[in-house]
């Protein structure tokens, strides 16, 4: 057997472990890969690398089991400085990566102010407040409201309003959330105004759910009158810098015409030209001088279209050589559902043993894989520069498997060519 010990952490870390009666080690340098010959199964220590060493990470490997292609989050100490995936790349190669621990209730606070948010990579939830309606209405889990959202690193939102007895409250389509929206910015205030929340930024995506003459002025007077007011907003029609918005929601309003609000579709934030319904291919639109490029493509055949999602989902995340720095917004929901073969929980989580081959990988493991992929370029390529991935995302039972996508994705917002220039200046 063949272990890969991908570092990439700012220190060098060591890696030891016994084999018979002898100590074994293996160094790993910075974006570096390090491979040696391993035993079926061992113990495995990682330390900081240097004269002294610290053991932050023990953990037993089976080197054994399915011939498919798999990874597993490690478990670790809370206060372990590291998130650590094992990978297993072929029959007889495995690989383990290890990432800087992240902290998710305020990575954006290590974010430098002058980035655009079109440049960052946050991980959003689609349908945020569907915690009801199993199996086709609901589409994020009762043990994820808010508050623990935000503390998961999720920092897009995706709010389906219908006016009830006039007052705002949360849908799926005709599927009641129980939540009313005056409920919902009291969460969001409560985080931006906490100490871990105020260098943070939400977006929130506001979208009505049923026909309705008032709903735009209805979200114009319960913003107004609501926990953080006017002052908690954002909403210019551009994209903005980090900086600009720590501590506030960034309107992204796919509803109205302006009609009511103060600089007309100006003053609505980020407002999609045209949205078209479940587009494979995907579409774009202008925000200002910045152009969006989305991927909403839900209504899937079938469970066995899983695959081909992710390619599209994923795809928007990665940008063109063509694109113009700093202009360019993708936008991709990774959600997806169609009666009755693949159910919102089904598409997003799999189901069955599938590393086993008995049954169907969901979009979230899948994304997971791509991510680990995508990060493990940094060390592999020829030219050893780090991949450049932004973007909004959008993305059902967010939690599953084991909360391990959201960091995956935390850690492109300090990886990339463009973040070492940010970094610079």
């Amino acid at each position: 057997m063949h272990l890969t010990l991908l570092n990439l952490c700012d220190e060098s870390l060591v890696l030891s472990y016994n084999h018979g009666s002898a100590i074994h080690q293996l160094l790993a340098l910075p974006s570096r890969p390090s491979t040696a010959k391993f035993p079926k199964s061992c113990a495995v220590t990682i330390s900081l690398g240097g004269e002294k060493h610290i053991d932050w990470a023990s953990v037993n490997i089976k080197l054994s089991g399915t011939h498919r292609a798999s990874y597993k989050p490690v478990t670790v100490p809370e206060d372990c400085l590291w998130r650590i995936y094992l990978c297993k790349t072929s029959r007889k190669h495995y690989k383990l990566i290890v990432i800087p621990r992240r902290s998710l209730p305020s990575f954006l606070s290590d974010v430098p102010d002058d980035t655009l948010l079109s440049d960052c990579l946050l991980p959003g939830t689609h349908d945020t407040m569907a915690f009801y309606g199993w199996p086709f209405s609901q589409c994020q889990s009762i043990t994820t409201p808010l508050d623990v959202q935000f503390q998961s690193g999720i920092r897009v939102l995706d709010i389906r309003l219908t006016p009830v007895k006039g007052r705002l409250i949360a849908y799926h389509g005709a599927y009641p959330q129980k939540t009313s929206f005056q409920d919902i910015l009291i969460s969001v205030h409560n985080f931006l105004t906490s100490p871990a929340g105020s260098s943070e930024t939400i977006v929130m995506s506001i979208k009505q759910e049923a026909p309705s003459n008032v709903f735009s002025q209805l979200v114009h007077d319960e913003i107004k009158v609501g926990a953080g007011g006017w002052d908690m907003w954002f909403l210019e029609s551009r994209i903005p810098k980090l900086g600009e918005v720590r501590g506030k929601v960034v309107m992204f309003s796919r509803f109205g015409n302006g009609d009511g609000w103060e600089g007309g579709l100006n003053g609505m934030g980020i407002h999609p030209t045209y949205w078209p319904d479940s587009a494979k291919g995907g579409f774009s639109w202008m925000c200002n001088d910045t152009l969006v490029r989305t991927n909403d493509w839900y209504h899937i055949p079938s469970f066995l279209s899983i695959p081909e999602k992710v390619a599209l989902a994923s795809g928007v995340l990665q940008p063109l050589p063509s694109d113009p720095p700093g202009r360019v917004l993708p936008i991709s929901f990774f959600s997806a559902s169609s009666f009755p073969l693949a159910a919102p929980q089904t598409v997003s989580q799999g189901f069955g043993w599938p590393k086993w081959g008995l049954g169907v990988e969901g979009v979230n493991i899948r994304m997971g894989r791509w991510a680990l992929d995508r990060l493990s370029e940094v060390a592999e390529g020829e030219k050893r520069e780090e991949p450049f991935l932004h973007g909004w995302t959008f993305m059902d039972y967010y939690e599953e498997p084991k909360n391990e996508l959201v960091p995956l994705l935390v850690e492109f917002n300090f990886r990339g060519s463009k973040r070492l220039q940010y970094a610079k200046s």
